[in-house]
């Protein structure tokens, strides 16, 4: 091979190598700014009343906003605080709101907290009124986070309702109690009659 081949095939290795490198370095770019983009938010923010139409209607084009009505020292609400803040960390892209219920509605009932709105491009979506729709003083953070997927604001990998993985378990639980009552019944019954039967014969 030539001295002025092998120059050209260098030279045409090396601007393949340099056109290459570019396009990785544009696609690591782009996979940059769309992970950026993804982590707009990323924690559950306190916002006063006067600023609902800024941070929810307002929001911005293709976001969605989960919004919290709550009260100080009503324990529910304390709980879905502590599970919002952890899945805020878990959901960037969407955005989570706080905000003092009678702050944002005047005279609000304590009766409808904790109330979870969602919101999409200033429309709501779905919401949760009252202890009874939120979950309970039980309700655990993957059963909250279902119910937020369901409203569309955000996506799972959960392949199923906890609740009705809690449900099914407890049915389960109840038949099976309920069948070795049954059985136990069966067992009783059946002595009583060996009992007759043998006191017949004694007789």
């Amino acid at each position: 091979m030539s001295w002025r081949m092998f120059s050209g095939m260098w030279k045409t290795f090396g601007f393949m190598e340099k056109k290459e490198s570019k396009i990785q370095r544009e696609k690591r770019m782009e996979e940059w700014k769309s992970l950026q983009m993804k982590k707009k938010f990323g924690e559950l923010t306190e916002i006063p009343g006067n600023q609902y139409v800024q941070e929810v209607t307002n929001a911005g084009e293709g976001i969605w906003v989960v919004l919290h009505l709550y009260r100080p020292g009503i324990p529910v609400c304390c709980l879905i605080n502590h599970h919002l803040s952890l899945l805020a960390r878990k959901f960037p892209e969407t955005k989570f709101l706080k905000v003092i219920a009678n702050a944002c509605i005047p005279n609000y009932p304590d009766r409808h907290l904790p109330t979870i709105f969602v919101y999409y491009q200033g429309q709501i979506k779905g919401k949760l009124i009252g202890e009874n729709d939120c979950g309970g003083t039980n309700l655990k953070i993957e059963e909250l986070e279902w119910k937020l997927a369901e409203a569309g604001a955000i996506t799972t990998d959960l392949e199923e309702n906890p609740k009705k993985t809690i449900l099914d378990m407890m049915t389960s639980s109840i038949r099976n109690s309920a069948i070795h009552y049954d059985d136990g019944e069966d067992s009783d019954s059946s002595s009583s009659d060996t009992d007759d039967m043998t006191n017949m014969g004694n007789n």
